[in-house]
């Protein structure tokens, strides 16, 4: 399995190919996962980025053409490099025999040719083991990604810059940024916004206290393959206030009543004090997430591997 993200990395890549080579283990297969391929005879090779792996997916097919390759898409392959690196990306794609894609409608930005490869594949999340009471003089929310451009970083920060004194929102964000601009960006906000609090990057339990104890989570992004960060959240029974992309729609649904318009600080705004005053809005999305639990389960994640491997005739 080739990720470009390396070993200790906290970025999205290379947890989940954490989590894959670990259920792929389970299920009776020997696993080896690296940045790069480095030649070695493998029955199978995994690789997470159609443009990032692109060199490794390039040389494993034509060491062994017969051999099973399987490539999955993110969300900057789907929705930026299939146009600014249309021919490398779309190499990678025809090279592949199964396609693994993260969410329901990725396949509509996939050329038509190549949708018969396409197997969903839901990330999973385990529970947390309880929730944890909301504090009670801050309505917290919080946001859990990396800063950078894909994830729109700050706009649930700017969304509360201007909300009335009454209001107890509080933005408290997860993430390390993507460059020392995004990481001055974020010191910037909270020089000039008390209800904006950024952590930095913190260890993934750290991350889950602040699941456990939240009232919601913002997912801001601009473009997502399919963020696990919306599983996180579902599984955890933390509603989720999400721009109206297709990655996250692909994984709330198209009922889903808590979008906004992507890159809308004023719709976000006004959904975010929704959500503060309005107590069936947050039971109406809870209720929703719960109905979508099932699709994130790991058992499932597990079954779903099991099944495209068995296509490929990999028991």
């Amino acid at each position: 399995m080739v990720t470009p993200a390396p070993p200790r990395s906290r970025a999205g890549n290379r947890a989940t190919a954490v989590r894959w080579s670990r259920m792929l283990r389970e299920l009776g297969h020997t696993v080896h996962v690296d940045v790069a391929y480095d030649g070695a005879s493998f029955d199978l090779l995994i690789a997470l980025h159609a443009w990032r792996s692109a060199a490794a997916i390039a040389q494993f097919h034509a060491t062994f053409p017969d051999r099973p390759l399987v490539v999955a898409l993110t969300g900057t392959d789907l929705y930026r490099f299939i146009h600014s690196h249309r021919r490398t990306t779309l190499a990678s794609i025809a090279a592949a025999d199964r396609l693994v894609t993260l969410h329901a409608l990725a396949q509509a930005a996939i050329p038509a040719r190549y949708r018969d490869k396409v197997h969903t594949i839901y990330q999973s999340a385990p529970p947390l083991p309880r929730r944890l009471p909301p504090r009670k003089r801050t309505f917290d929310v919080c946001v859990v990604g990396h800063l950078r451009k894909e994830k729109d970083s700050l706009r649930a920060a700017y969304a509360v810059r201007d909300v009335p004194k009454s209001s107890r929102l509080r933005v408290l964000h997860y993430g390390k940024p993507h460059t020392r601009a995004w990481h001055q960006a974020a010191l910037n906000e909270m020089r000039i916004n008390p209800r904006y609090r950024w952590f930095g990057e913190l260890p993934h339990w750290k991350v889950r206290e602040a699941y456990a104890r939240c009232r919601a989570l913002v997912m801001s992004s601009n473009m997502e393959g399919g963020a696990n960060t919306v599983s996180e959240a579902v599984v955890a029974g933390l509603p989720v206030l999400a721009s109206d992309i297709p990655g996250n729609i692909g994984l709330l649904g198209d009922d889903y009543p808590g979008y906004y318009p992507v890159r809308d600080t004023k719709a976000l705004r006004r959904l975010l004090l929704s959500a503060e005053s309005d107590p069936h809005l947050l039971r109406t999305l809870a209720a929703h997430g719960r109905a979508r639990r099932p699709w994130f389960s790991p058992t499932r994640e597990r079954n779903a591997w099991r099944d495209l491997l068995a296509g490929l005739e990999i028991a």
